[in-house]
């Protein structure tokens, strides 16, 4: 079986929400690839000089090299770790993740195309990204969906009396947390039994501006953070509300896993979104910080009483080809 080093973030072990990195590599591992993983350094400069020399370390031991490749700061990860794959002659592969990453290679366009147009291919885990990435030259593409273990994911029964609202995601001001919070003080003006509830670790300041700004406005808001994967699924069953306030996303598996545990999913609309939620079909979708419009959607899941049944049932069909029982088959032939 072949040999794979994984170059991407991986740092659940410091309380961060688990990635690609260690998700996929999972996987991969458990379809028998042997796999070499950097880095789990928290300090951005240290898990970059790691990276560089697990690169040559490894250089003639594998056979490919999974980059994890985003649009912000570790957009630089992939540079440098692509050109000293290209430099060693090693077949690379970037994953690319995030909804902004199409701004990316608009903005750092040398950049973007020494790291692509050299890969071995470029896989995207979006039809989104795939299509934006197509358009703009790049013709070494394969699109590999985003994938779940369905059988973890059993859908409870749900009651729409009161709504009882689950966030699910790093805090950070690309997920835009605190829309949440001013949702969540209109639907409690209207319902002021309903709870919501907050999932997921620290990433910047938003953390603690979000707690602030419930605390302000006297709004009971439950801040669990990071949760393991069978805990948070666990949770949701108190809940019948998922709510997604991103101002920029892909396709993310929070959202992939509310679908397939039942719940129906009112979320931004903004980047590849539109490419798995479909609005009044299996999701109910606002515009980017739209906090009056995203109240009025989940008033109507309590107002019309067919909506949210019909949304969970489509949610569900909606993820069936996320399954990894299927999505392994392309990344064996990609890898063999």
């Amino acid at each position: 079986m072949k040999n794979l080093l994984y170059i991407g973030n991986k740092l659940s072990n410091h309380g961060y929400t688990l990635t690609s990195i260690e998700t996929l590599g999972m996987f991969l591992e458990d379809e028998g690839f042997n796999l070499y993983y950097a880095s789990s350094k928290k300090n951005k400069l240290f898990r970059m000089l790691e990276m560089i020399f697990m690169t040559f370390k490894y250089a003639k031991k594998v056979d490919y090299v999974l980059i994890d490749t985003y649009s912000t700061k570790n957009f630089w990860y992939a540079f440098v770790i692509s050109q000293q794959c290209r430099m060693l002659g090693i077949k690379y592969i970037p994953k690319l993740h995030g909804g902004n990453l199409p701004t990316r290679i608009v903005r750092s366009r040398v950049f973007s195309n020494l790291i692509f147009k050299n890969a071995y291919i470029n896989v995207a885990p979006s039809l989104y990204l795939f299509e934006t990435f197509k358009n703009s030259g790049y013709t070494n593409l394969k699109y590999i969906p985003n994938t779940i273990e369905l059988q973890l994911y059993s859908p409870s029964e749900k009651e729409y009396k009161i709504p009882k609202l689950l966030w699910v995601r790093s805090f950070a001001k690309i997920y835009n947390p605190l829309m949440a919070v001013k949702v969540f003080m209109k639907i409690k003006a209207v319902f002021p039994e309903a709870k919501m509830c907050m999932v997921g670790p620290k990433k910047d300041d938003t953390y603690a501006k979000t707690q602030r700004f419930a605390k302000t406005n006297n709004i009971e808001v439950e801040f669990t953070g990071k949760l393991a994967k069978k805990d948070w699924i666990a949770l949701s069953k108190e809940y019948n509300v998922f709510i997604n306030t991103t101002h920029f996303d892909n396709t993310p598996i929070s959202v992939i896993e509310a679908m397939a545990l039942g719940m129906p999913v009112v979320s931004t609309n903004v980047g590849g979104i539109s490419y798995l939620l479909q609005h009044n079909s299996n999701a109910l979708l606002v515009n980017d910080n739209d906090v009056e419009d995203m109240a009025v959607q989940i008033h109507r899941l309590f107002n019309e009483p067919e909506l949210a049944p019909t949304l969970s049932l489509k949610g569900k069909e909606s993820v069936q080809s996320f399954d990894w029982e299927l999505v392994k088959k392309q990344w064996i032939e990609l890898l063999i």
